[in-house]
């Protein structure tokens, strides 16, 4: 059960990505004590300090991160370095088209419309600077809302989201081929 839960908790660690997670959170999610919780937290500690791993966890005003080791930092830069595709995805592509449309959304309403987990095509998203947080929603668990940067506009040579083409609903005709070429083109 301990090995189960120590994988949970680093699960846990990883999917809170940038925000982290508090003690309470873990204890409360894991459904254990604040005792059992910083047990595991040591275990894993060492476990990371002690096996040659590219990944440490910190600990930050009480909140726990996931992060790299400093000592590979050469290998982050030149990753950094090394050019990428400027091409979105397909997943990418229907995330942000979700979120320019509905914004602010939360994760969960994206999920919703695609279907599918959409926490990769979002951390992606937010990487490129397309999206950003938004502040959260009022409701149970405050989740985290998502909208369009300045720079989704630039990116797609839009001044404002006026600028995007209208939804077609059940009257109307499906997006033109110009229209289409906003988000499909090259």
């Amino acid at each position: 059960m301990t090995a189960e839960l120590k994988g949970a908790l680093e699960g846990l660690l990883f999917v809170s990505g940038d925000e982290g997670i508090s003690l309470k959170q873990l204890s409360r999610v894991l459904n254990i004590s604040e005792e059992t919780s910083i047990h595991l937290l040591h275990e894993l500690i060492f476990d990371y300090e002690n096996i040659q791993r590219g990944m440490m966890i910190m600990e930050s005003n009480g909140i726990y991160h996931l992060t790299t080791k400093p000592e590979h930092n050469t290998y982050y830069k030149k990753l950094m370095e090394e050019p990428h595709s400027s091409r979105l995805s397909q997943a990418s592509l229907e995330t942000l088209a979700i979120i320019c449309y509905k914004q602010p959304v939360t994760k969960v309403e994206i999920e919703e419309v695609r279907g599918v987990n959409s926490d990769y095509a979002t951390q992606s998203l937010l990487q490129r600077g397309l999206i950003e947080h938004k502040g959260r929603k009022e409701t149970i668990g405050r989740p985290i809302l998502y909208g369009t940067t300045k720079g989704f506009l630039t990116y797609f040579g839009l001044t404002s989201l006026q600028d995007l083409p209208v939804l077609p609903d059940e009257t109307t005709e499906v997006l033109t081929e110009k229209e289409m070429d906003l988000f499909f083109g090259e």
